[in-house]
C-alpha cells in the first residue's frame, strides 16, 4: 500500500469520473482531500461522504479554477482546515468536439480559461505551500491528444500542451524545493463525458486500442498515487500515457 498519511491533497474536479476515483484512492492511501468542483456539489459532497464512511477525510469546495482569485481563496480555506497542502491534483477540464474551422474564439477561450490557465492558477496559489511541504507534488490530468494531437479536439489539445510544458518548467523551477511536477495523458475513458458519441463509435474506437477496452477512472487513480507518495520523489517532468496502447510514444 501506498502511503500518504498526513498529506493533504486538492483535486480539482474532484467529484465526478475520473476526479473521484483519484479523490477516493488518495484518501484509501491516508491523505486527507480536498475536493474541488465547480457545478456538481451534490457528486463532490457524495465523494467527501464515501470518503469519511470509510474513516478518511475529505471536504468539499467549490471554485471556478478559471478565476485565480477564487482559486487563492480556496487554497487559503484548504490550509486553514488541513493546515497545509502537500499534492496538487490539476483534473478540472472542459472539452467538446468540433472542427477548429467551426470554432469560435468564444469557445478558444472558455477551453483555454479552464485547462490552461485553471492550472497556471492554482499552480500559482498553491505553490508556496507545496514547496513549504518539502516533497510537494503536482500531477496535472489531460487527454492523449496534448501530445499527439486529435481531430475535433484542437483545443483541448493546445491547453494542455501548454500544461505539460508548464509541468517540465515548474519541475525544473521547484525541484530544489522537493516538489516534482508531471502529467498525465489520458486515451478515452469510460465516463459521462461524450457518451453518446462514445456509444455510437464505440466498435470503431475500441479497434484503435492494442487492449481492446476503452479507459476506466480506475485505470488512472493508481498511477496518480504513485506520483504523489515517496516512491514518486524522483520522478518529475514527465508525461505518462495511460491510453490502453492508443500511442506508443
Amino acid at each position: 500500500m501506498i502511503d500518504l498519511k498526513g498529506r493533504v491533497a486538492l483535486v480539482t474536479g474532484g467529484g465526478r469520473d475520473v476526479g473521484a476515483a483519484i479523490s477516493k484512492t488518495l484518501a484509501e492511501n491516508g491523505a486527507a482531500v480536498a475536493v474541488n468542483y465547480h457545478g456538481s456539489k451534490a457528486d463532490a459532497e457524495n465523494v467527501v461522504s464515501e470518503i469519511e464512511k470509510a474513516g478518511g477525510k475529505a471536504k468539499a469546495y467549490q471554485a471556478d479554477v478559471s478565476d485565480a482569485a477564487v482559486v487563492k481563496d480556496m487554497v487559503d480555506r484548504v490550509k486553514a482546515d488541513f493546515g497545509g497542502l502537500d499534492i496538487l491534483v490539476n483534473n478540472a477540464g472542459l472539452v467538446f468536439r468540433k472542427r477548429f474551422s467551426e470554432t469560435t474564439p468564444e469557445d478558444w477561450r472558455k477551453q483555454i480559461d479552464t485547462c490552461l490557465y485553471g492550472a497556471l492558477n492554482c499552480c500559482h496559489s498553491a505553490g508556496p505551500l507545496l514547496e513549504a511541504s518539502g516533497n510537494g507534488r503536482i500531477i496535472s490530468i489531460m487527454g492523449d491528444s496534448s501530445r499527439v494531437g486529435e481531430s475535433g479536439l484542437a483545443l483541448a489539445a493546445a491547453s494542455r500542451a501548454g500544461t505539460i510544458a508548464l509541468m517540465k518548467s515548474l519541475a525544473r523551477e521547484m525541484g530544489r524545493s522537493g516538489v516534482t511536477a508531471n502529467s498525465i495523458a489520458l486515451g478515452l475513458i469510460e465516463t459521462a463525458h461524450d457518451s453518446a458519441w462514445v456509444e455510437a463509435n464505440r466498435e470503431k474506437l475500441v479497434k484503435a486500442y492494442a487492449i481492446r477496452r476503452l479507459g476506466r477512472p480506475s485505470d488512472v487513480a493508481p498511477m496518480v498515487a504513485l506520483l504523489a507518495s515517496d516512491a514518486g520523489s524522483w520522478i518529475t517532468g514527465q508525461v505518462f500515457s495511460i491510453s490502453g496502447g492508443f500511442t506508443m510514444i
